[in-house]
């Protein structure tokens, strides 16, 4: 953000107070949504009986070495992809560790110290961000270590950490807690302590043998330094746990078996999300080849593929397969150490591998996404990277076959937006001279027709990363555009009727302001899945209660869906997209998910209901009055006189939720859009709080106090005209509740205002 000049000063001071009463909204709006959360401690110690610390660490050890688990994880190919750390927390077969320990979708193994295994049944709790998770295990009387309360934990406390690191099972190490820190918004235990890879997940023990941290991290300064996840973090999952089975834990971000397939024995880790597939780990073939393929239609006598792909490293390689017989013979045309390369493979080694040509190419564009596409008939196979052919071969030594994807040398890929045809349409690229023009003449009438295309924010980014002196001026740009075509697409679907509004498409959008790679499209067609595989639960006899029990436990019980307690306040909270990712959201995402599924499902009854601080779903015709579900809290059913109570914390008089009305399509998504105005006024300031009122506004022009908070934001920014645009907007329509008179003298300060 530039700093405020002197000169504007004055002006800026008058439209804070004018915009005063906008604060007060502003304010409340920055806790919506907000939840208070139980903070669980330990007893205080009896007064007169001091906490020991003579308990050496031989004893100490012995006491914890049978609560403390070897957790293993499986590569796909069977073998073993790494060894980590957990401990029993609950005698009832509970037991911590990291996320990253046991992976999502993983097959895992859980050994106690005398070597007995643990048959796991599913996940009891877990959180992404704080890398924690709790696995339920088919064992009862198992010996549980005490929790202890990481607050009152001081610097220089001596602790031990049990774990495994380098694969050396059940090892022991002393150390202090040397600080705390914030990572990412997550508090940490440092510790002067030697954390190796195995040592994840393990505890962090005080002299009395309770448990104060999770390892989770070693440090890349020092080799004798490590980080822990407070223990105080573990209990709030135990407070309220979001469980997974352990069928559907395996399932979790799996390949669709509907449209991909790894080959047996293909090895590496193929995972999938909405809009992309990303493949991490080496592959079982000679070189780490490992492949992923599309399952085949119908045979065509031409067959074009086309995929964008970043890797995660440059040295590495991955891109397309086609005429694949299924197993070791293929071509693969994929960017390998920054060259491009079309190969033939005859077979499993690199003595049946024929490279046809390998070319350097100005078109590649290296650490960014490129655009792969392929061509095969017969007797000529084209290649292409972002639009330009590079490479043309008239090999004929493998017919037309299956097609996919291909990794090598362990390169963590990411694929998305996948196609396959018989002639795929692509629209016209923008080339350089666009961008040069656009650059020089954003606003003129003859590069209109650039500001809506696909492709153009994205060609700015780049051309921004060429470019070093122009970078700030263009990257600003590319966010302009995009950021308006957001905004023209989110308040072109509000020209519907409310019918007619996907509330879906709508809130994918507000995520994509932020994000200009999601996928709108692949999230809606996620949610389209999702429905399907609820739907096919019911029978004719299925009545609406019974649907909305059957959603109910499709969402909380089996797929984990739960409210965020721990980064309540995290903006990824309010992104519908990350909401179907992460399985975690603040209320009014959660409902958003829960009322599209259940209209899907053929469950039309339900509407939203604003709260004050805390959005929930009515069923209209479940009772007389109908039925509120708290889709924060499980979808827990709630009475009226729990709805107002919970809402009475956020509003200065009484609530009635039983005669409130129901929220329209746009006021979700307008709240949606304040809810992240709040969190990026608290957190930062500049581009992206304007944004949001930027959309709003396209929503709601008439909104007054919007206006306001505009004004305020622009003229922050040095942005005078844009500034005056807004505060004459208001002189010229008189809303009610301003203050024409003040507003007025406001105006002609601005006037009187120079710009430089």
């Amino acid at each position: 953000m530039k700093p405020i000049e002197p000169r504007i000063l004055p002006a800026l001071a008058f439209l804070l107070l004018v915009a005063a009463w906008y604060s007060v909204e502003s304010a409340a709006a920055a806790a919506a949504e907000k939840r208070t959360l139980k903070t669980t401690r330990e007893p205080a110690p009896e007064r007169g009986k001091p906490r020991s610390v003579s308990e050496g660490i031989e004893s100490l050890t012995a006491k914890v070495q049978s609560s403390v688990v070897t957790i293993s994880s499986a590569s796909r190919g069977g073998g073993q992809a790494g060894v980590g750390t957990g401990f029993v927390i609950d005698a009832s077969g509970l037991v911590a560790t990291c996320l990253h320990v046991i992976g999502e979708g993983r097959p895992i193994s859980i050994q106690l110290g005398e070597g007995k295994l643990l048959e796991m049944t599913g996940v009891h709790a877990w959180d992404r961000k704080l890398d924690l998770a709790i696995i339920r295990v088919k064992s009862v009387g198992l010996p549980a270590l005490t929790l202890g309360d990481s607050s009152t934990q001081a610097q220089g406390t001596a602790v031990i950490a049990v774990g495994n690191p380098l694969g050396l099972r059940h090892s022991v190490v002393q150390g202090v807690i040397s600080a705390k820190r914030e990572f990412d918004g997550v508090e940490m235990l440092q510790l002067a302590i030697p954390v190796e890879p195995g040592n994840s997940g393990g505890p962090v023990i005080d002299r009395e043998g309770r448990v104060q941290g999770i390892l989770s991290m070693k440090s890349a300064l020092s080799p004798n330094l490590g980080f822990a996840v407070p223990i105080n973090a573990l209990k709030t999952l135990l407070e309220k746990p979001n469980p997974v089975p352990l069928d559907r834990w395996r399932s979790l971000n799996g390949l669709d078996a509907a449209s991909w397939s790894v080959p047996s024995g293909s090895g590496a880790n193929w995972t999938q999300r909405p809009g992309r597939i990303e493949v991490s780990g080496m592959g079982s073939g000679f070189g780490g080849r490992t492949l992923c393929l599309a399952v085949p239609p119908a045979s065509r006598p031409v067959c074009e593929i086309s995929v964008i792909v970043r890797l995660g490293t440059e040295e590495g390689a991955a891109g397309l397969v086609f005429g694949s017989d299924g197993g070791d013979k293929h071509y693969g045309f994929y960017p390998s150490a920054g060259q491009l390369r079309l190969t033939r493979f005859d077979g499993p080694t690199v003595f049946s591998w024929n490279i046809l040509n390998q070319i350097s190419s100005s078109a590649y564009r290296p650490g960014g996404w490129n655009e792969l596409k392929v061509r095969h008939e017969e007797g000529t196979i084209r290649c292409f990277v972002n639009g330009q052919m590079v490479i043309e071969s008239t090999d004929q030594g493998l017919p037309l076959g299956r097609v996919g994807l291909v990794a090598f040398r362990e390169t963590p890929a990411t694929f998305r937006s996948f196609r396959e045809g018989s002639q795929l349409k692509d629209e016209a690229p923008v080339n350089d001279s666009d961008i040069q023009a656009l650059i020089a003449k954003p606003k003129a009438s003859e590069t209109a027709h650039l500001r809506l295309h696909a492709g153009t924010s994205q060609a700015l980014h780049e051309r921004a990363a060429e470019l070093e002196k122009e970078a700030r001026q263009i990257k600003a740009l590319a966010s302009e555009l995009h950021e308006e075509r957001v905004q023209t697409e989110l308040a072109g679907l509000f020209k519907r009727d409310e019918a007619g509004v996907d509330l879906a498409q709508a809130a994918l959008l507000v995520a994509k302001l932020d994000n200009p790679e999601i996928d709108v499209e692949a999230y809606r067609n996620e949610i389209r899945r999702m429905a399907a595989e609820i739907s096919r639960r019911f029978t004719l006899q299925t009545t609406p209660d019974e649907r909305f029990r059957i959603l109910g436990d499709y969402l909380f019980k089996e797929n984990g869906f739960h409210g965020s307690r721990t980064e309540y306040y995290d903006r990824a909270n309010s992104y519908l997209s990350s909401v179907i990712d992460d399985r975690e959201g603040i209320p009014i995402t959660l409902s958003v998910l829960y009322m599209e599924l259940a209209r899907a499902i053929g469950a039309t009854n339900v509407v939203g209901i604003p709260l004050p601080g805390h959005f929930v779903v009515k069923q209209i015709a479940a009772a007389p009055n109908g039925r509120l579900i708290d889709v924060f809290d499980g979808g827990r059913a709630l009475t009226y006189a729990e709805a107002d109570e919970l809402a009475s914390t956020h509003s200065e008089v009484p609530v009635r939720s039983e005669f409130m009305a129901s929220a329209t399509k746009k006021d979700i998504v307008i709240r949606m859009l304040r809810n992240l105005h709040a969190v990026a006024i608290e957190s930062e300031t500049g581009a992206r709080s304007l944004r949001y009122l930027d959309a709003i506004l396209a929503l709601a022009p008439a909104s007054a106090q919007d206006r306001l908070a505009r004004a305020r934001h622009r003229l922050q920014r040095g942005l005078l005209a844009l500034a005056r645009e807004d505060v004459k907007w208001l002189l010229d329509n008189a809303p009610e509740g301003i203050d024409l008179e003040r507003v007025a003298e406001f105006y002609r300060s601005l006037q009187s205002t120079r710009t430089f």
